[in-house]
């Protein structure tokens, strides 16, 4: 079957280790001093390990794969105790993933395992829980109170198109200019987006986890920074974990150019308040 599923680039990869840590299902380990998914069984393609590589060597791709299978899966983490049984509920239950925790508690209890203390079964699914990867976790906030004056506010964007895939680094706007990496989601969690990061910038987006090709953003941002001669780049992320691949990919474009430019990150908390904001 097609499906998605992680992919490591060996080049990339230098065998930290700090991507096994964030795969509760025990798919990657460390041989041969580089990263590799031990099997397709054990991967369920949901990328929680992409932001924890500081290379930025893991992506998600789309590719014949054996299907995910979460009994083995349990079986192999059942051996590893029970915090780590606790990590993988709590992954599955924050990316809604019912079927699979139902599978999972089915395991449990086959072995006669008590399902961890602070999981709940799938009739409560969206229910926050103190571990794991927040990246798909569900929520819902209340509406926000906006200031009568603000209601009218004028679009800051100068550019189209936007997509990294389908902008040209060579395009007249990018030329000198203070230039915008967003990931897609941040104009939607960060209420004042146009007039905090887009007012007098050029902007580009990508989702360094959905986005094939990414080999193409690298190319297009060192040429953004060697051709276009930008002026300095601002990467807005969110702080979900798979954001941090947007920022690994900058660097990898920042240390193969010609050129130094300023470059900061910024990170967007899921209900819009900014978390961090340095230069790096």
């Amino acid at each position: 079957m097609k499906r998605e599923i992680i992919r490591i680039d060996e080049d990339k990869c230098t065998g930290c280790g700090a991507c096994i840590p964030g795969c509760p299902e025990g798919a990657l380990q460390i041989i041969d001093g580089k990263a590799r998914l031990i099997s397709d069984l054990f991967c369920d393609g949901l990328g929680a390990c992409i932001g924890e590589c500081p290379e930025g060597a893991i992506t998600i791709e789309k590719r014949e794969a054996e299907p995910y299978d979460e009994k083995k899966v349990m079986e192999n983490i059942i051996k590893q105790g029970p915090n780590t049984i606790k990590a993988h509920l709590a992954h599955l239950k924050e990316h809604n993933e019912k079927k699979l925790l139902d599978e999972a508690m089915m395991v449990l209890k086959e072995n006669k395992i008590p399902i961890p203390e602070g999981i709940e079964t799938t009739s409560r699914a969206n229910s926050p829980v103190p571990c794991g990867c927040p990246g798909s976790q569900t929520m819902q906030f209340g509406n926000q109170e906006s200031n009568e004056q603000t209601r009218d506010i004028s679009s800051q964007l100068r550019q189209w198109p936007v997509q990294l895939h389908l902008v040209s680094p060579l395009a007249p706007y990018y030329e000198g200019a203070d230039v915008v990496l967003a990931a897609d989601c941040t104009a939607y969690a960060l209420g004042d987006f146009h007039q905090r990061f887009m007012k007098g910038k050029a902007l580009a987006i990508a989702c360094p986890k959905l986005d094939e090709g990414q080999e193409i953003y690298t190319a297009k941002l060192k040429a953004l920074i060697d051709d276009a001669k930008i002026n300095t780049l601002t990467i807005v992320i969110m702080e979900v974990p798979c954001c941090g691949g947007l920022v690994q990919l900058a660097r990898q474009a920042a240390e193969n150019s010609k050129r130094n430019v300023p470059i900061k990150k910024v990170v967007v908390g899921i209900k819009g308040q900014i978390l961090q904001e340095e230069w790096i």
